[in-house]
């Protein structure tokens, strides 16, 4: 569903006219894509910016059916831009970096999860654990690669719950429906005290949100001008504010 944000700065509602800007972004990006879209059109006459939150695969398979009205996919990680690249479905202009995260292991305050760091994953009294679709999901394959850089893949394979994204991870955990879950580490920063982070985890892949226009935008310079807003001053206060890496 499309996040509808009201149009700014129109001259008067008899006569203005209504653009709307069309923006795919990440799930766990859509807080602070708001605040930055708003600050986007408030400085364009009859500009409305609708944002349409999800992980970027299934995203880019919106934008992959006949009239799609995607103008911008904002929030991809490396592996999905390059797949929508490929696949002709992103603009000329390359893909332009305007934050990372970090992936954590968390916890759920309510149970005495023997947890510390990651290799504890293995104990055998831990049965589920929380993770995104590794084929699919953006922070299920930067959670395999951490495992697999402990080698404890074989060791945690079956015990993993795999869930559509970071954000269905946080509520199985903030629930303690899983004894432990990886999710990025703005979501734990804003997931208040029902959680606790066992270990900031490295990966092979750094975290990096990218964003490029669609190829269908039939608004291509004003999609290229929001890519370009993303690593505006402004926007990137909102990132910092947001727990993002500054890139």
């Amino acid at each position: 569903m499309a996040l509808g944000l009201a149009a700014l700065g129109a001259p008067s509602p008899a006569t203005a006219q209504v653009t709307t800007l069309t923006v795919a972004v990440d799930l766990s990006l859509a807080g602070p894509m708001d605040e930055v879209a708003r600050a986007f059109a408030a400085r364009r006459a009859g500009l409305r910016v609708a944002l349409v939150p999800g992980e970027p695969g299934a995203l880019l398979a919106q934008m992959a059916q006949p009239g799609s009205t995607i103008d911008v996919l904002a929030g991809a990680d490396a592996e999905t831009a390059a797949y929508g690249r490929q696949r002709r479905l992103l603009g000329p202009a390359p893909d332009l970096v305007f934050a990372g995260n970090t992936l954590v292991l968390m916890v759920p305050v309510a149970l005495a999860v023997p947890v510390q760091r990651l290799a504890d994953l293995a104990r055998p009294e831990l049965a589920r654990i929380a993770i995104g679709r590794v084929n699919t999901v953006a922070v299920g394959r930067y959670a395999r690669e951490a495992i697999n850089a402990q080698r404890l893949w074989p060791l945690v394979q079956r015990k993993l719950v795999q869930v559509g994204s970071a954000a269905e991870v946080l509520a199985l955990v903030k629930a303690a429906e899983v004894e432990a879950g990886f999710v990025y580490g703005s979501d734990a920063a804003a997931a208040g005290a029902a959680v606790r982070v066992v270990e900031t985890l490295a990966t092979t892949t750094p975290l990096r949100y990218s964003a490029a226009t669609a190829a269908a935008s039939r608004q291509a310079a004003l999609a290229e001008a929001f890519v370009a807003h993303l690593r505006s001053e402004a926007a990137r206060e909102v990132w910092r504010r947001a727990g993002l890496v500054l890139v």
